[in-house]
């Protein structure tokens, strides 16, 4: 249903690209998700392409984030070193210092999704200084 939902979004974004005095998409989408216990992290960029990624990174920056993730993820990583990777990899782009009260987190497991709360947050944060 992931793939399937971000594929319905991406023939809207492409449809929108040929419609002539309509104004295009100008965001790209990061959409996690799980289908049957498998999980999936897709991307649609604005002129509705999409691909599926194990890890990426989007927005200012991430250039040096996705090199960063080709050096440090591996589909071995247990939930606690994927999220310190995600934060690190946060980090290579990221202006000012990171706190509890400018980052989320968002795990996307079997079970489904949950947002850190900023509790949880504060304390990923603690463990990498």
């Amino acid at each position: 249903a992931v793939v399937s939902t971000q594929s319905t979004g991406a023939n809207v974004m492409q449809e929108y690209t040929h419609s002539g005095g309509v104004r295009p998409f100008g965001v790209s989408l990061l959409v996690a998700g799980v289908d049957q216990e498998t999980p999936y992290l897709v991307q649609c960029d604005p002129s509705g392409a999409y691909f599926a990624w194990k890890a990426t990174a989007m927005g200012k920056n991430h250039v040096n984030g996705k090199t960063f993730l080709e050096k440090r993820y591996n589909a071995d990583l247990e939930l606690e070193d994927a999220v310190h990777t995600a934060i690190l990899t946060l980090k290579e782009g990221f202006e000012g210092q990171m706190t509890e009260d400018n980052i989320e987190i968002g795990i996307c497991t079997s079970d489904g999704f949950r947002k850190l709360n900023r509790t949880e947050v504060k304390d990923y944060l603690a463990a990498l200084n």
